[in-house]
Parts: structure tokens; sequence; C-alpha cells
């Protein structure tokens, strides 16, 4: 969309006058205006073009949630929020789930006209953007639950081994998950899987592996007099790695405690 356009201005807001008044700025800057007591009236004939001005008192449902609906029905519009007496929180919200501005009402023309014409620079892309996310959010919602935690452990950067241990099940199974985890999200490599994750921008459901005990005690693993030593000095700092016939490994550590931080208190 050039300025030099006619635009369409989709209106929806509780307020009759409100709704009238915004009409009328918008025939004043020359575009065309339709107007929306409510989202369940805009759903009753959803927009393909144009612009969606949204009063924030009419938001009924949180904003991704809107532009989800909106994608489904293969509608990709730029949304600007307004109200009367904005909040900073709510501005900050808005614009994080995709909103490309927030305008205080009644709308002063001139602050319109500059809005309406930096959404329509940024439309094409912001439009590209949110279709990758729709895309992506598909994709993961047919991962089970088990899946989509091996693929947000594999965002963080662990391993195999590291997912086996913090999901409890055994490395193979984790490659099981893993395999089809990929093929349902129709990821070539383990990049685009991370990617598709990211486009998502679903909150995690899993936390961050804690991998400063396992590295230090793989480090430790070089060192057996150390260790040795360790364990003396501090009984149960660190766990030996248990043989098949139940003997000890006195050169490999197992895990190292957070107890070993505090020496002074055994």
């Amino acid at each position: 969309m050039a300025m030099d356009q006619r635009l369409i201005l989709h209106i929806v807001d509780g307020d009759s006058r409100s709704r009238a008044e915004q009409a009328r700025t918008a025939f004043a800057l020359g575009h065309h205006a339709e107007v929306y007591s409510d989202l369940s009236e805009l759903w009753e004939r959803p927009p393909f073009a144009g612009i969606l001005l949204l009063r924030q008192e009419a938001l009924d449902v949180p904003l991704s949630a809107l532009f989800d609906r909106l994608g489904e029905k293969g509608a990709w519009l730029p949304v600007i929020v307004c109200s009367e007496s904005p909040e900073i929180e709510d501005i900050v919200g808005s614009v994080k789930d995709g909103a490309l501005d927030y305008l205080e009402l009644p709308f002063d023309t001139g602050r319109l006209a500059r809005s309406l014409a930096g959404v329509v620079a940024e439309a094409e892309a912001h439009s590209w953007a949110r279709r990758r996310a729709a895309d992506a959010r598909r994709r993961v919602s047919q991962l089970s639950k088990r899946e989509r935690q091996v693929l947000e452990l594999l965002a963080l950067g662990s391993s195999n081994k590291v997912i086996a241990r913090e999901l409890s099940i055994s490395p193979r199974t984790v490659e099981i998950h893993r395999g089809n985890m990929m093929t349902k999200l129709r990821a070539m490599h383990s990049a685009e899987a991370v990617r598709l994750w990211l486009q998502s921008g679903l909150e995690a459901q899993v936390a961050e592996p804690q991998r400063e005990l396992e590295m230090v005690a793989q480090d430790l693993a070089h060192y057996p007099e150390l260790v040795r030593l360790i364990r003396e000095q501090i009984p149960g700092a660190i766990e030996p790695m248990h043989k098949p016939d139940g003997g000890d490994d006195k050169s490999e550590p197992h895990r190292a405690k957070a107890g070993s931080r505090r020496a002074g208190s055994r």
C-alpha cells in the first residue's frame, strides 16, 4: 500500500460517538472507514485488506490470540490499538504482542496521518513475520508433550544426554522423540527445528538445564587424585560412578553435589 492510495480503516469501538469521530477523521484524511461495535461483529465479516483500529476496551481476548484468529481466516491486517486513557503497561503489552502503534483518543488528525504512514511502510514485513510465526505455531502444536519438551531443550543447546537426564528417559528414547519431532515439524535439520521454535514465540514449558555441576564433574574426571582428596575432605560431595559389578570407579565422579561449595559447614 502506498500513502497516495485510499486506505480502508476498520474501526472497532463499543462507543458509538467515538466510532463516528474516528470515522470522520478517517474521511478527512481521504480514507474509507468501516465501523464495528465489537469483535464479534468483525468476525461476522472479517476484513482482508486495510488497517485495523482497535479500541483497547473492545479487546476481549489477548492481542496475540486476535492475531492468531485473523491468521486462521487468512487476514493479516496490521493493527493500531487506541484508548482514551493509555496506560504505559497497555502500550508496552500491545506493542510486544504485535500492534504497530498505540494512539490516544480522540485522534489528532496529524498524529493519525503519521501513524498510518508508518504502518503502511511496515505492514508488508510485519505481515510476513506474522505469517511465519503462525505457521511455526501450527507446526509446534502438532507435537506431543514429550516431543515439545525435547524441542525446547534442543533450542537451549542441550545434547541428547542432557535431555535424557532432564526428562528422566534414556538417550535412545530421546532419539526417537527427536526423530518424530523433526518429522512433524517438517524440519530437515536441527537448526531448522530450533528456528521454528523461536519463530513460534511460544512460552517455554521446561526450565533451562543446570549444566554447571555436570561440567564440574566432567572436569574433575581428569584429576583422579583431586577427586580422592575431595572425597576424603568432604564426604558425599562427589558421587562415584557405579560399575555393573557394584564397584566404584574412583577416577570418574558421577556428579559434584551442591554441598561441595559448603565445605566449611561440614
